[in-house]
């Protein structure tokens, strides 16, 4: 019997490789599949047990043939053997597709492209129908879903990275529109997923019309919910030799005001979520920075044209009002005084008069009367009550109700940016800690995402990135057991903190043209397949790698087109330029920016 010629073979085995000959490959390929890296190939033994391989590299050897002519003389001619370079993945056994397995005999008889069949089971056979999310298909085979398992892919931090114009805004509105629409039969209206995107430049309102979209217009952020961190940073300058002075008076003054304004609470701290007057603290920081006394008596202070008695003071007109410190801060509070100018040594300057506040005080009613921190400091800011502000986050306002709360970020001023992003992922995460510990378990879990999120996360030193980096590094190593995950989007994977990026379970990587982000991305990712992480710099639009805890094996995929897309494509300059002179109406454009 003639024996069947074999065109590929297995002929080096190693337990994270597998190297394969093939004579012919246009004989080897089949007409399911492209034969390219990232592909599957199946090898299998005489126990019916089926290696799934991933394709990593291609290479071309050169084998020294002895040959006979036609004269029967013999030579020597050089062929070309195919050299397949895969890694294993698992093992099909009695039907079933097992992650890992080592039990493939030696050596394997039978080597051929993954059938279709197989490639299906795989995929749609790896996750059960009750927990099955899908929003992509095989790249080299779109006829292939490639589902995830939602759990696992929701309740662990995800990771989405690439370079501009690789398709990451659409992955991200694929990824949530299918969340927002997900849900039992018998569930009517909105399901339960509550997400909030953090859109730093609005460009996903076009994605998401029935959202709840928060911009610095309609959205009130009070100041009175930001920490002590937060506060210090909002109103403190790096730098500044003044620095711990301004911070003990700050701390002080609001302490102070804040048990002024809650007298029915018990245990209040400088940073306890409680109300304050943010004018009342200036009218104190004003009145301490011009607070003259009298030299002979430092307890009388020398407020002009001020007469009225305290139970532990005296009054006296003609040399002042002689008050106790909570007493005094507390008159403090009430408006901005006039006060009797230094006079010899009969009148000096106050203990905080000597101008270590002045730059200070003059910052902070700068940033609360700035127009464009409304949002913060605003009328509205000083009347929402707490549970408001939680309801407008999470889209539970009535008449409001969304799965998504889109926070337009586009218009927060830079150097507010961190703080802003600071309290409201930290009252999120907060909001998930309560719950639980009320609750004693989570029926609200959140997922945050993160756009951009090197430009309010970065792997920096300076102060002005602290407190938003230490509120998301919070979330990223504790938020999954308040059922608070982080969904981590940048173009600049390698700019972001590392704390952050290594909590993450699941990646989808796409295209990378930075070698630092391509090293950085190939050392974070769990599974090391360096044919397949190679890809990074040459996927297509749209293309991405899909790896971890979700998935059942690492895949090269193509994101399924979003219904509705966000506003994120690529100005078309030729097509605009060839246009008529278009005219600019400049009046409007400074008003909006002037406003």
């Amino acid at each position: 019997m003639k024996q069947e010629k074999i065109n590929a073979e297995v002929i080096s085995v190693k337990p994270d490789k597998v190297k394969i000959s093939v004579e012919k490959l246009e004989d080897f390929k089949i007409a399911e599949e492209d034969l390219k890296v990232g592909s599957y190939l199946q090898i299998s033994d005489d126990n019916d047990i089926i290696l799934i391989a991933i394709i990593e590299s291609f290479s071309i050897d050169l084998i020294e043939v002895k040959k006979e002519d036609e004269k029967g003389s013999l030579y020597y001619d050089l062929e070309r053997k195919y050299i397949i370079e895969a890694s294993p993945i698992g093992i099909i056994e009695d039907n079933k597709f097992i992650r890992g397995g080592d039990t493939l005999s030696i050596p394997p008889k039978r080597v051929q492209p993954a059938e279709l069949d197989y490639i299906k089971k795989i995929f749609e056979n790896s996750v059960d129908e009750k927990v099955k999310f899908c929003f992509s298909k095989l790249s080299g085979n779109k006829d292939v879903n490639v589902p995830v398992n939602g759990n696992l892919f929701f309740n662990k931090h995800l990771a989405i990275v690439g370079a501009s114009g690789s398709g990451k805004s659409h992955t991200i509105a694929k990824i949530l529109q299918n969340a927002a629409r997900i849900k039992n039969e018998d569930v009517k209206g909105l399901n339960n997923s509550h997400i909030i995107l953090f859109d730093i430049h609005s460009e996903y309102k076009a994605a998401f019309s029935e959202a709840n979209i928060l911009d610095v217009s309609n959205f009130v952020l009070p100041y009175w919910l930001l920490n002590a961190d937060e506060l210090e940073e909002f109103f403190l300058e790096s730098g500044d030799r003044n620095n711990y002075n301004q911070a003990s008076v700050l701390r002080k003054i609001i302490t102070e005001n804040k048990k002024i304004k809650n007298p029915g609470k018990q245990n209040i701290y400088f940073d306890s979520p409680l109300y304050f007057d943010i004018d009342e603290v200036l009218n104190c920081l004003v009145n301490l920075k011009n607070e003259t006394i009298n030299s002979k008596s430092p307890d009388k202070i020398m407020i002009i044209d001020e007469s009225y008695s305290l139970d532990n003071g005296k009054t006296n007109v003609d040399s002042g009002i002689m008050l106790s410190e909570e007493k005094k801060i507390e008159k403090f509070f009430e408006k901005v005084y006039e006060f009797h100018p230094t006079k010899n040594q009969n009148i000096t300057k106050g203990n905080y008069a000597d101008g270590t506040l002045d730059k200070f005080i003059s910052r902070f009613e700068r940033k609360i009367k700035d127009n464009r921190l409304k949002f913060i400091f605003g009328k509205e800011a000083k009347e929402i009550t707490f549970a408001d502000t939680l309801k407008n986050l999470l889209s539970y306002i009535e008449k409001k109700q969304s799965n998504i709360t889109l926070i337009d970020l586009s218009g927060v001023p830079f150097e507010v940016l961190s703080v802003t992003v600071s309290l409201i992922s930290r009252l999120l995460f907060e909001y998930g800690y309560y719950y639980k510990k009320h609750h004693q378990e989570i029926k609200t879990p959140l997922l945050l995402v993160y756009e951009e999120a090197h430009k309010y996360a970065p792997k920096s030193d300076l102060s002005r990135y602290r407190s938003s980096t230490v509120a998301i590094e919070r979330i990223a190593k504790e938020g999954r057991k308040y059922g608070v995950t982080l969904a981590i989007v940048s173009q600049r994977p390698s700019e972001i903190s590392e704390t952050i990026f290594s909590q993450c379970n699941n990646f989808i990587a796409m295209r990378l043209t930075n070698p630092d982000d391509q090293n950085y991305v190939k050392r974070l990712l769990p599974d090391t397949l360096e044919g397949v992480t190679g890809m990074l710099p040459s996927l297509r639009c749209g293309e991405a790698i899909l790896i971890g805890d979700s998935v059942i094996m690492p895949s090269v995929i193509q994101i399924d087109r979003c219904e509705d897309e966000p506003s994120s494509n690529d100005v078309k300059y030729i097509e605009c330029w060839k246009r008529s002179w278009m005219e600019v109406n400049f009046d409007d454009i400074t008003d909006i920016w002037e406003s």
